[in-house]
Parts: C-alpha cells; structure tokens; sequence
C-alpha cells in the first residue's frame, strides 16, 4: 500500500475490471430448480487441486452448497497440510465440506425445513471407493489424513452421509479450486445460478 509496485497496480486494476463487468450478476432463488415444492432439493459438493500451489505445493480446496438453485454456503483456501497425493487432498476436502454440511443440517432442523438427503458430490472415484468399501482403505502415515478417513468410513457406515461419484465438468466447485479458463469461467457462473439483471434493475432506473 505504502509502495505499490506497476504488478501491484495491474493486479489491482484487473480486479476493478472483473467487478464492473459482473456487476449486474445476482443469485436467484427459485423454486423452479428443485423436483420437489416441499421437500428442496440440496446440492452439495466438494473438490480439490492436487498441489496447486507451486511453491508450496500444498493443494486448493472448495465447496459449494445450493438450495433452490442458489447458493448459500461456499468455501475456497489452500489446505493446511501438504497432501502426498490426489486422493489425500479430496478426502480432506471431502471431510471439511462434511462438517459443514453437518452444521446446515442442524440448522435445517431448527427452523423445521426439511430435506429428502444430506449427500456430497465427488469427482474423484478413488476417494468414495475408500470411504464406502470397508476393504479399502488409504495406506497413509499422515496421521491428520487418517483421521478425516476413519471418521468419512464411519459417517459413511452408520448411513449419516452419502457420498455420490458426479463427473468433472459437473462439477460445481471446480472453481473454487483453480484459475479457469474464460469458456470455464462462463459455465461456472450458470453452474453458481448466476443470473443477469441488468434489465432489472434499467426498469427501476426508468420508474
């Protein structure tokens, strides 16, 4: 701030670019987008990128839950330990989308909405192999890792979680998890229930 750099500059000056070009984006809620008036459908699912970080190669992760087709939760950082592979760091993501889903859940219950099934949407086989086959299991010496993979089998077993495979251009978290592509980025804005309001908001201007 005190001695900004031109890098810092253009840096800056991109983010002023993105925010005036969305401007007219907004979430909408509709119960259009759930199968079902009484019982709403709610999305889930949680991603990551194996050691995205190139100088620390620690992996991104994120997640995202929708409900009437808009979002209301969603979470995007680095993870705090360095994962030895692809599964590791989508089992961890898996685990920490998990808890927060256990909150929601919760919350769900106290104010008496109630929903068909609480399930997470994975893109990695691998991972909901581990957690749902009780004769795999992840060989790990990380002992963080081990926990969070106990603790999804056993979620997992008692039926208190569901963890369904969804391919990867499906999947809704992608971009909480990496840079993306402009064609990417377009899908991932209709994937969030973006909508344009532009036209909303010039006939407010004009009344």
């Amino acid at each position: 701030m005190t001695n900004p750099s031109l890098q810092h500059i253009e840096a800056a000056q991109r983010i002023i670019r993105y925010l005036y070009d969305t401007r007219y984006l907004a979430i909408e809620y509709s119960q259009e987008g759930s199968s079902d008036q009484v019982n709403p459908d709610l999305h889930c699912s949680a991603d990551a990128a194996y050691a995205y970080d190139t100088d620390t190669r620690k992996s991104t992760e994120g997640f995202l839950f929708k409900l009437f087709g808009g979002p209301i939760d969603w979470h995007s950082s680095k993870q705090k330990a360095v994962t030895r592979s692809s599964t590791e760091a989508e089992l961890l993501a898996l685990s920490h989308a998990s808890t927060q889903l256990y909150w929601w859940r919760r919350f769900f219950t106290q104010i008496k909405l109630q929903l068909d099934e609480y399930k997470l949407l994975c893109d990695n086989q691998q991972t909901i192999r581990i957690v749902s086959t009780p004769a795999i299991k992840l060989a790990t010496k990380l002992k963080h890792i081990d926990v969070h993979q106990h603790w999804m089998r056993q979620e997992v077993a008692e039926k208190r979680l569901q963890i369904e495979w969804i391919s990867t251009d499906k999947m809704t978290s992608d971009g909480f998890t990496k840079a993306l592509t402009a064609q990417k980025h377009q899908a991932f804005i209709r994937q969030l229930g973006l909508v344009d309001i532009r036209h909303l908001i010039e006939e407010s201007s004009l009344n």
